[in-house]
């Protein structure tokens, strides 16, 4: 057996550029609604609207995983970007390889999103399905309807165990 386990890093917006956006609420605002607004503008690429996709609105509630959490697959949607936003302001898993073919391994990076953070996957980039920790948590999810496939699933050879001992 192959073992094979992935570091756990801060998330920021500078090491997440290469797979997608993080959503939170610092930096750059504008004052709206009679000064009694701050608006944190346009924060996430949303990109769903290839072949005559349209945008979803979701909530997804996630179980927490077991520890070490075990990688066996990797996702990715080829026609859109897709967002991920805690509600509950709780500390969850981002797993994301660079898009392309198949996924390397070695490419594989693993970020601590804290519960006011979301994430904004860009359209092809790989990513592990969502990974909440300790307690039940809901998410906001924006993502592509349409009348085309826009999931992919790629499988990890069954003698490799991929894990997170976080």
């Amino acid at each position: 057996m192959n073992r094979i386990p992935l570091q756990v890093s801060e998330l920021t917006a500078e090491a997440f550029k290469p797979f997608g956006n993080v959503i939170q609420a610092t930096g750059d605002f504008r004052m709206i609604n009679r000064d009694t607004t701050k608006r944190f503008h346009d924060l996430a690429d949303i990109n769903v609207s290839a072949k005559g996709g349209r945008p979803l609105f979701n909530i997804f509630r996630a179980t927490p995983v077991s520890r070490p959490v075990a990688v066996t697959l990797l996702e990715r949607h080829p026609l859109s970007s897709q967002t991920f936003f805690p509600l509950d302001n709780r500390a969850y898993l981002v797993l994301v390889a660079p898009a392309g073919d198949e996924v390397d391994i070695s490419n594989i990076r693993t970020f601590l999103a804290r519960g006011r953070q979301g994430v904004n996957y860009h359209r092809g980039v790989w990513h592990h399905p969502l990974l909440a920790l300790d307690v039940e948590t809901d998410f906001i999810v924006i993502d592509r309807g349409g009348e085309e496939k826009n999931c992919e699933e790629f499988y990890f050879p069954a003698d490799t165990e991929i894990y997170i001992d976080y």
